[in-house]
């Protein structure tokens, strides 16, 4: 065999080596991407894999009264924390893919990019900012999501540019062990992360608990003037906010967020 033809072999066993690897890669690209996928299809199915029995009553050693006023999600969210105590509460807004724990940690990472089972995951979890003191309790429930475009964690969020999707969808769930509450929607606008030189600019996301009155009512007045449209909603100084808040690409470093205050009512049937 001559020292071309040698060349050429070499040369065809290097170019099929290089693309078996590359179908190699592709492979485990594609079975990653759709077993992250699955991963958070599994976090939305979380509460409806966990069996309450909601007519048994544990038997408690202490003296306490037990409190029966517990909803079915309640209870289920309850059986979630014994697996990880990070799981603060249930969010879903009815009729879209927003249906998921809420994780919170004591920093702002943790969660960006794992699931409520601590595994990796490249869609992480909605969380809830670390900041938030459930001993106050504070002011704004602020939790954050990714938007990923298959259309999971707070992808339909940014639905809500539409006033008729609002309309149909005006209210947030959020569950806790010890509260079943609806929020109504008051703002909804486009924001982003601002330069610290920046003067004048609404940081939504640095608002967790008001100090006063005026703090307060500065962030709703803030929220409600950014608004893409008039909600007719309001809040009082002393309601309980809640503040979502995705990633958007109207801008560099763009964010879209929804602002709802909790409806004071009796614990939710279901």
């Amino acid at each position: 065999m001559d020292r071309n033809t040698k060349t050429k072999n070499v040369l065809i066993t290097s170019i099929l080596i290089v693309f078996i690897l590359l179908i190699i890669f592709s492979l485990i690209y594609i079975f990653n991407y759709y077993y992250d996928m699955y991963k958070i299809y599994k976090e939305s199915n979380l509460l409806n894999e966990i069996s309450i029995d909601t007519d048994i009553i544990p038997e408690e050693e202490s003296d306490e009264p037990i409190v029966q006023e517990k909803t079915e999600r309640m209870l289920k969210l309850e059986e979630l924390q014994k697996q990880n105590s990070d799981i603060v509460g249930w969010l879903e807004i009815e009729n879209t893919n927003i249906n998921y724990p809420v994780l919170q940690s004591s920093d702002n990472d943790f969660y960006m990019n794992h699931n409520s089972k601590k595994q990796y995951s490249s869609g992480g979890s909605i969380f809830l900012d670390k900041d938030y003191n459930w001993d106050t309790p504070s002011s704004n429930l602020l939790m954050y999501g990714h938007n990923i475009k298959t259309g999971s964690m707070f992808h339909n969020l940014l639905k809500y540019k539409n006033e008729e999707f609002y309309n149909e969808h005006p209210t947030i769930r959020f569950t806790t062990n010890k509260d079943d509450s609806t929020y109504e929607i008051i703002a909804v606008f486009q924001s982003r992360i601002y330069y610290k030189s920046e003067q004048n600019v609404f940081r939504y996301y640095y608002f967790i608990n008001a100090n006063n009155e005026a703090e307060y009512n500065e962030f709703v007045e803030s929220a409600k003037k950014a608004s893409l449209y008039d909600t007719g909603k309001t809040a009082q100084y002393g309601d309980q906010l809640m503040t979502l808040s995705t990633c958007a690409y109207h801008t560099q470093d763009g964010r879209f967020v929804v602002v709802a205050k909790k409806i004071p009512m009796a614990v939710n049937e279901n």
